[in-house]
């Protein structure tokens, strides 16, 4: 079938080149139209809950919310796992469901369940609702407004009111959150006393309020032919006319209004969820969040057009700062230096092709495959629904020295021919055609198959599962389409390309003498082969060895997941005791601000502490999270991270944590918490739960290369518990549900109505003066209504200061405590082993109490087990496809040789480098497997053929070892020195997980070609000397 192809292109020559340049336009116009983004999607499909519940301690929200809606969705088809977080005032609950789960299956599951939880919750919580479809990486930019002499009420205003709906409206955005300013409310605030004084109750405030700013309906009114809607306009945006409603009237003329018992102003909504900041400036923080499947590039613009256009009527001092987080920056340098990779790549190809074949045509004739392969990918993989990312560029920049490989082999052995064909006399030449057919197919099965074993050792890189399967599987898929479409070309328009350009009459004047460098190197390796041959068992014994000394040092090497990603900017948690106030927070943090300004290589930072309304990312008022995007200089990344840590680390009560904006999302989607090593306590006492906590901690604190300990801060906070006696309560007259509305309103505030102004809906709420609510002292003389008259609180009720926890988290609807970790500079898999070691030995666990561990190194592990089982089936898979094509197990052995040989180069370049065994280079490994055999292909398949035309053992061995050494090399070196650009700048964002596979099959292809031209033909010479013995 392959000559059938083969013919059949040298049939149609002017076709195949029309269809050439027609692949070749449509599919640089697809590349231009097809989406950016920095990965493939890897969101584990999860769907967030959140509720509000007012004024309610964690541990009631815990008990009255989150177990409600948890045991609602528990047990729904596909169902994974079920996390929440029980915060003050509010509840939120992870559902996470089995990968491969339509999202929109999930959600409607959850959605329906939600239903009948909202049944079960009390009066005066919120309705649980859905947080919008979004991703890990769906955070594509931060945006923060400062002014001058605009008040932060009017900045909260301007944000919330004018730039979030504008930003909601562009196609792709899925939410925009704002946090800091003040979110303005219509407040009545309660006087105490001249409520006593003129003999008002709460009851008659309440009623005075029902529906006292809601417009009426009268129906229709006709008259004079006309038809009129008759409304009352009652509502008003005037504190003054908001305070002028009556409340009481007496049987003597006398009116009560609001105004005479309460102030009625509008100021900051209470209590105040979060405060931000820029640079140390309070500010405004507008954070936007993209629907999966949006470009983030082409998102990134239409968002920067549209705050363009809004700030043309802004007032003039607001400034908006668009350069805290720019995930399009990520993107666009991840893919410029990709790209920058594939030219260097490419450069070094043509160089290589040039210096050994010193002819001009068969240079254009090989290099011609790579913009043709790699356009042909394009257009595969924009059919398969793939976007362009790192991932599948990445792995066309793994395979661009294997995409000329083939075409190499082709033209290499065409050239040759056509030499000696050019060298014969003129009587006894052949047709040019029949001479380059004849030339291709003699080299179409080892390239056929070299094809089809580089595929069958990529297999195992599809059973992987998980984040690692999602981000690693689009760099298989492309690496494997790009080889594909490599030996297509080979085999159809390379044929057509010799026969044109190298088939005329002037060119074949120039053919009959070969480059004298190849002539040199042939010489010189003709010699050391010799010599080798003459000493086989030093050589083996040699080479035997060193494939020991690389095992040996292959398990001292670290082992990982993924490695550090570059992206350009820091995400830093500062974090403190909780109880303390969102003042004292915000102070913490700008002096955490402060310190990182100082550093030279950060550009600007941003501060969020506490949280916005409805948001997933519940951080309570202790908690800062600081953005800080950075330019490197002088020091490497890791050297600004741990002197950032030194310094912050002198925060009086701080506790740091230092990761990146979307490798410490990847840590909390699989383990739940934002660090790479995440220690789960379950059990049921909060305190026990915190005990067992801090021995953890303290046995973390002495494994080497942990950095960013941190135990979660569900510590005791205070609390203010009002408890009635009953007994009072009884003789005052006073019943339990009135009792605990009174308290709800005159502390925390009760919603009455809302004020419209120009379309949007503000609060009213009735709440407690100031004066009377913010001391404890004052607490006990707030008076209650009861049958005799009013009653002091202190009266009827004990005031006790108390504590209490600050958040709740649980996991599979068990209560659960984290202790996180960071690595740095370390072994994260044997730092893991080293903790889980010395917590078992130190740690002591009460009955009902245990532990787990997650985070990076648990997907490592399975991805390890998965990809080392599949790796022997691939293996089997190769020898399966060697023997089909030799019918020979022993030289199928022997060709298999060269993946030992490979292995030892791949070793000790990777340990040269410093790096560790994470994912990416396992793979690389693994696909050694299929790139080393190509080379023992070639000379076996050689030998063979040099049998079948009589020649002797010795003779076939040095004659066909020769007339493979140019291939040999050139394919080895174009495949090398394509990866150097990729190895060498593997810290540059967007080649992090490449860099370790180039690094593995740089050193392998040097090791396995370096060996294989010796230890093969040695191999061969005793596998057959025996079978002549025989």
């Amino acid at each position: 079938m392959l000559n059938r192809i083969i013919r059949l292109s040298l049939d149609n020559r002017l076709a195949v080149l029309i269809i050439s340049a027609l692949i070749l336009v449509a599919g640089t116009l697809t590349l231009m139209r097809m989406e950016v983004d920095i990965f493939p999607d890897l969101n584990a499909p999860t769907v967030v809950v959140m509720t509000e519940a007012p004024g309610l301690a964690p541990e009631e929200v815990e008990t009255v919310v989150t177990y409600p809606v948890e045991t609602a969705v528990n047990g729904s088809t596909g169902v994974r796992r079920v996390r929440s977080t029980s915060t003050t005032g509010f509840s939120v609950v992870w559902v996470e469901f089995d990968w491969g789960t339509d999202i929109y299956r999930a959600r409607q599951i959850v959605g329906e369940r939600l239903d009948e939880a909202a049944d079960a919750l009390p009066p005066g919580v919120g309705k649980p609702m859905m947080g919008p479809q979004s991703s890990i990486l769906g955070e594509i930019m931060i945006i923060g407004l400062t002014a001058d002499s605009t008040s932060m009420l009017e900045l909260r205003r301007i944000a919330e009111k004018t730039i979030r709906p504008r930003l909601l409206a562009l196609g792709g955005v899925s939410q925009v959150s704002v946090i800091g300013g003040d979110a303005p409310e219509y407040r009545i605030n309660l006087d105490p006393e001249m409520m006593k004084l003129y003999d008002v109750s709460l009851d008659d405030v309440m009623a005075a309020t029902d529906g006292f700013n809601a417009n009426a309906g009268g129906g229709v009114l006709y008259d004079y032919g006309n038809e009129y809607i008759v409304k009352a306009q009652l509502n008003t945006t005037e504190p003054t006319e908001l305070g002028s409603a009556v409340v009481k009237a007496g049987p003597d003329g006398s009116v009560v209004t609001i105004a005479d018992i309460a102030a009625v102003d509008v100021g900051p909504r209470l209590p105040r969820l979060g405060v931000a900041s820029v640079e140390a400036t309070p500010a405004v923080i507008v954070t936007v969040t993209k629907q999966p499947g949006a470009g983030t590039i082409q998102l990134t613009e239409a968002i920067d057009k549209a705050l363009a256009d809004l700030q043309t009527t802004m007032p003039h001092d607001i400034k908006v700062s668009t350069d805290i987080f720019r995930q399009s920056e990520f993107i666009s340098n991840s893919i410029s230096n990709l790209q920058r990779t594939l030219l260097e790549g490419a450069f070094f190809v043509v160089l290589v092709l040039f210096f050994f074949l010193m002819n001009l045509r068969t240079t254009i004739i090989s290099i011609v495959a790579l913009p043709l392969s790699i356009i042909v990918t394009v257009l595969i993989l924009n059919a398969m629904g793939y976007t362009v990312n790192t991932m599948s560029l990445g792995g066309i920049a793994i395979a661009i020295g294997c995409l000329v490989d083939d075409a190499i082999v082709d033209v290499e052995n065409v050239y040759k021919r056509i030499r000696e064909n050019a060298a014969l006399p003129p009587q006894e030449r052949r047709n040019m055609l029949k001479v380059v057919y004849e030339a291709s197919a003699e080299v179409r099965m080892p390239i056929f198959n070299s094809t089809l074993i580089i595929a069958a050792a990529f297999l195992p890189l599809f059973f992987l599962t998980g984040m690692e399967g999602r981000m690693l599987k689009p760099l298989g898929v492309s690496f494997l389409v790009a080889l594909g479409a490599s030996t297509i070309v080979a085999l159809t328009l390379t044929p057509v390309l010799c026969s044109f350009l190298l088939g005329n009459r002037k060119e074949n004047s120039n053919l009959s003498r070969e480059p004298k460098l190849t002539v040199a190197m042939r010489n010189a390796y003709s010699k050391s082969l010799e010599a080798a041959l003459h000493h086989k068992k030093a050589l083996l014994t040699g080479t035997g060895m060193l494939f020991v000394a690389a095992l040996a040092l292959f398990f001292t090497l670290g082992r990982g997941f993924l490695p550090p990603f570059n992206e350009g900017s820091f995400t830093i948690n500062v974090s403190t005791l909780p109880g303390i106030s969102l003042e004292e927070s915000d102070k913490i943090g700008r002096e955490a601000e402060r310190i990182i300004l100082e550093t030279p290589e950060v550009l600007t930072v941003a501060r969020k502490t506490g949280r916005a309304e409805l948001d997933e990312h519940s951080l309570g008022v202790n908690v800062s999270e600081i953005e800080a995007p950075y330019r490197l200089t002088d020091r490497r990344r890791g050297e600004v991270a741990r002197d950032l840590r030194k310094r912050l680390g002198e925060i009086p009560g701080a506790v740091v944590e230092i990761g990146q904006p979307i490798s410490h999302r990847i840590d909390a989607m699989l383990s739940g918490s934002q660090a790479q090593i995440a220690i789960k306590i379950f059990g049921s006492d909060l305190e026990q739960l915190y005990s067992i906590g801090k021995q953890v901690k303290e046995a973390a604190e002495d494994i080497p290369g942990l950095v960013d300990i941190n135990i979660e801060q569900q510590t005791e906070r205070p609390q203010l518990l009002i408890r009635p006696r009953r007994d009072a309560l009884a003789l005052h007259g006073i019943r339990l549900g009135d009792f605990g509305k009174a308290i709800e309103t005159v502390m925390g505030g009760t919603v009455v109505a809302q004020v419209y102004e120009d379309g949007f809906a503000y609060d009213v709420a009735v709440i407690a003066a100031d004066g009377h609510r913010d001391r404890l002292d004052k607490i006990g003389s707030l008076t209650l209504d009861g049958v005799r008259g009013k009653v002091a609180l202190a009266e009827v009720a004990d005031i006790i200061s108390t504590t209490g926890p600050n958040t709740v988290n649980r996991e599979n609807v068990k209560r659960r405590l984290l202790v996180s970790a960071n690595v740095d500079g370390g072994d994260l898999s044997g730092s893991v082993d080293k903790l889980r070691e010395k917590i078992e030995k130190t740690v002591v666990l009460p009955e009902n109490y245990y532990i787990s561990y997650g985070g990076q190194f648990e997907n490592e592990q399975a991805a390890s087990r998965t990809l080392l089982w599949t790796s022997l089936g691939a293996l089997l898979v190769i020898f399966m496809l060697l023997y089909g094509e030799f019918k020979n197990a022993a030289e199928a052995a022997v060709i298999l040789v060269n993946m030992p040989l490979a292995l030892i180069g791949g070793i000790f370049m990777l340990a040269i480098t410093g790096g560790e065994l994470n994912i990416p280079a396992i793979i690389g490994f693994i696909s050694l497997m299929g790139i080393s055999t190509r080379n023992g292909m070639l000379l076996i398949t050689r030998y063979n053929h040099l049998k079948l035309e009589g020649e002797d053992l010795a003779r076939r061995i040095a004659h066909g070892s020769s007339d493979r050494l140019l291939p040999i090399i050139m394919t080895a070196l174009t495949s090398a020195l394509a990866l150097i650009p990729l190895a060498v700048n593997g810290s540059a964002a967007g080649n992090e997980i490449q860099a370790p596979m180039a690094i593995v099959i740089l050193g392998g292809l040097i090791s396995s070609t370096a060996l294989n031209i010796y230890v093969v033909p040695a191999l061969y010479q005793i596998l057959n000397q025996k079978k002549s013995d025989r």
